[in-house]
């Protein structure tokens, strides 16, 4: 089935809203009905198994032309709307792009070639009132490859993952099961749609009959707070950094009361224990999920629910519905209890390879199994936990030490706002350890250099305390959301 007939196939003629708040709005019907008429205009024009770029911040816009690639047959590829002009360049080729939806305010940013045509806002709506709506074909192989999403890769170029119809079937399915979505839920949404993780809340909440309230401008704290308020909003999603600004720099939202959240979840990273505890302290009621998954996994592969978070402190949890996992040594061989190794994962979510890397593709692809890329280990009650990422693991003296067992130490100090630890060249010990600390409001930075390595002292073995600490006054978020390392 084309992921369009089954996001819509209860919710098509519901006059409800689906996007609620100040700035726009649209029901059900009006967005099935436009999403449409977008397609029979690019089944006419372009025909089908086209890449269609798509940039745009989250707008009724963006939803449009994305549903309308979709539905049409051709293959959505959606851009963060920051992408540099030589970024933006090198994917428009790659993918022998000739069709872009782009919003009116980034069209004077970016440049494209005069053969590539280009439909903002305005054009979208002409298209809307003039079009005739054409018959389509519900049926849709399984494999049929729905969109391109463009993640940062290890040569400097960024890798096109390929989901198909059946990737996001799947995993929306899951989704809405383990966080058992109605039709009563709306979600506050601060993540892009471009990213997996923002692009899974459009599909779950599309497919239930839920509403959305989009908010482009989390960093204004009171606008977001204000909106989970007065849109009565049930549930909110996001990652590491969101919660890290809203319980460090925010005083308000620990002292709002939202009687509407449900629930909340978090993924795109690891967030450390103590943040997950201070926000289930200062929100008892509401359920907090953490969620692990990769672009490659369409969006989720594992999830804690609430009642195992005392329990299972700092893990993913186990696999979502439809999703297998298993750990396994450099040979490809199982580990035992507690034993590190690769994570694999397997299921109907799992991407279909990387789009022109075949050699890429089948060294992340084998034998079915998705090579996730991070280190992990799995308890006896089969939960698990993430140590590192491959290419974080820091080797100090021969011995290897994981970023985040450091990370979470130096964030028990009040004071700290957030940490990073990366590892640095060292004539004597291969690589050393540096910590770059971002301090809550007003901290006084004097001592603080002293009561981070006393408190490592305390905790860690001598090799893993950082020998450098560097104090920086922000932290630094890309538009995903996600903290970027210096």
């Amino acid at each position: 089935m084309n992921v369009f007939d089954y996001l819509f196939d209860s919710t098509q003629n519901r006059d409800k809203d689906f996007v609620v708040g100040s700035n726009e709005t649209i029901s059900f019907k009006k967005l099935y009905e436009n999403s449409i008429s977008v397609a029979s205009y690019l089944k006419n024009t372009i025909g089908e198994n086209q890449n269609v770029i798509l940039i745009s911040p989250n707008s009724v816009f963006f939803i449009t032309a994305y549903l309308g690639i979709l539905k049409s047959g051709n293959i959505c590829v959606p851009l963060n709307f920051d992408i540099e002009q030589g970024n933006l360049d090198y994917v428009s080729k790659f993918t022998y792009c000739d069709t872009v939806f782009i919003a009116a305010s980034l069209q004077r940013k970016v440049k494209f070639e005069k053969a590539i045509s280009c439909i903002n806002e305005k054009e979208l709506s002409q298209i809307i009132e003039v079009q005739k709506q054409e018959t389509f074909n519900t049926d849709c192989k399984k494999h049929s490859l729905a969109e391109i999403l463009f993640t940062s890769g290890s040569t400097g170029f960024p890798k096109g993952v390929m989901i198909s119809h059946q990737n996001i079937i799947s995993n929306t399915d899951s989704i809405k099961e383990i966080l058992k979505l109605t039709s009563k839920d709306r979600i506050s949404v601060v993540l892009p749609f471009y990213y997996c993780y923002g692009l899974s809340l459009l599909h779950t909440h599309l497919k239930v009959g839920a509403s959305m309230v989009l908010n482009n401008s989390f960093m204004f704290i009171g606008s977001f707070i204000n909106n989970l308020k007065t849109y009565n909003c049930t549930g909110f999603s996001g990652v590491p950094s969101h919660f890290q600004i809203l319980l460090k720099k925010s005083q308000s939202f620990k002292q709002t009361e939202f009687p509407d959240l449900r629930y909340v979840t978090q993924a795109g990273g690891k967030l450390h224990a103590v943040f997950i505890e201070e926000f289930v302290e200062t929100f008892p009621k509401t359920e907090f999920y953490v969620m692990y998954g990769q672009t490659e996994a369409t969006a989720r592969l594992s999830i804690l629910p609430p009642e195992f978070l005392k329990l299972k402190t700092s893990s993913i949890g186990k696999g979502i519905p439809g999703v297998d996992l298993k750990i396994v040594d450099e040979q490809g061989v199982v580990v035992g209890i507690n034993e590190e190794g690769e994570l694999l994962a397997s299921g109907e979510n799992v991407m279909l390879g990387y789009f022109r890397e075949e050699l890429n593709s089948k060294n992340t692809l084998k034998d079915g199994w998705l090579h996730t890329g991070d280190i992990a280990k799995m308890d006896k009650d089969g939960f698990y936990y993430l140590v590192a990422r491959k290419k974080e693991i820091i080797k100090v003296g021969g011995k290897r030490v994981s970023p985040k067992e450091i990370e979470e130490v130096i964030l028990t100090i009040p004071e700290i706002m957030d940490c990073t630890i990366s590892g640095v060249d060292d004539d004597l010990l291969g690589e050393g350890i540096h910590a770059t600390v971002v301090l809550k409001n007003n901290v006084d930075k004097s001592h603080m250099e002293e009561k981070i390595l006393q408190k490592c002292s305390e905790k860690l073995a001598l090799y893993k305390i950082p020998q450098k600490i560097i104090f920086e006054a922000s932290m630094k978020i890309s538009a995903s959301g996600k903290k970027v390392k210096r």
